[in-house]
């Protein structure tokens, strides 16, 4: 089970050029596994597509190393040259015929990428040989999966609700403070909160009264989308990390109890 990581460093992830050419949504999140912290690098833009018809075969590839610190992650130095071990790889497998990458996962000194491919042949004697000329000073990792449900990129690569949940409010968080917020002031806070009909949407007006929120705008949306009923409410709270994520867990859960989908939230700046 993945939680988000709480660590004593901050530690910097830089993607690698590689991944931030391509036009597909690239993000980084980290979260605490059974024996330690792990940083996950992934294409959020397949959720939409997965899983993709003849893709059938996961490729799990990468290596082991020795210059990590006490939390398992390597070192900047390391890094470097861990990007270079994926581009080969990447070299590799598209040689061999088409291939998605999926993700990346770094844990306990380990540093494994993943690939949806439509053909397995050879793969393996190619990236073993590519492997023994290129990076001996590495103990590699090849492994297999059929997958045709794309489960291993929808159920442990992909963030779960609670990472989704502090990934977009990090993102906020992150925009306040470069445009010179402290976040030392409260401040009213909106939120916007989708549903099916006004029966759901009322279910959630209730506990949003009920918890000092107050309603901004409600009801039908000129609009066929099944979601179709909007709800904006507000409230003064703290905008820290930790505050606003304890906020707004409690109302993703709350919307999903009334059959909503929580949308986010947003404020003002204050210097």
């Amino acid at each position: 089970m993945k939680n988000i990581a709480t660590l004593g460093t901050i530690f910097l992830i830089i993607l690698p050029i590689s991944l931030l050419s391509q036009e597909d949504n690239w993000d980084v999140y980290m979260a605490q596994y059974e024996k330690g912290p792990g940083s996950t690098v992934i294409n959020m833009s397949l959720k939409s597509v997965a899983p993709i018809k003849g893709f059938s075969f996961v490729l799990i590839t990468g290596v082991t190393f020795t210059d990590c610190g006490w939390d398992g992650l390597p070192t900047q130095a390391e890094f470097s040259r861990l990007y270079k071990v994926s581009d080969s790889v990447e070299r590799v497998v598209n040689k061999n015929g088409k291939a998605i990458l999926a993700g990346t996962f770094t844990y306990q000194c380990q540093r494994v990428d993943y690939y949806y491919v439509n053909d397995t042949s050879n793969v393996r004697q190619l990236l073993n040989e590519m492997y023994s000329s290129s990076f001996g000073e590495y103990v590699p990792y090849i492994n297999f999966r059929a997958d045709t449900t794309w489960n291993v990129y929808l159920s442990f690569l992909y963030p779960n609700d609670e990472i989704l949940d502090y990934m977009s409010n990090e993102k906020v968080v992150s925009g306040l403070q470069k445009a010179g917020d402290r976040l030392e002031k409260p401040r009213q806070v909106d939120h916007w909160i989708y549903f099916k009909n006004d029966i759901d949407l009322n279910c959630f007006t209730s506990y949003a009264k009920q918890n000092g929120f107050k309603i901004e705008e409600s009801g039908k949306l000129d609009t066929t989308a099944p979601m179709g009923y909007k709800l904006r409410i507000s409230r003064v709270d703290s905008v820290g990390l930790t505050t606003i994520c304890k906020v707004t867990s409690e109302l993703r859960k709350q919307a999903k109890r009334c059959n909503g989908d929580y949308d986010g939230w947003e404020t003002f700046v204050i210097k």
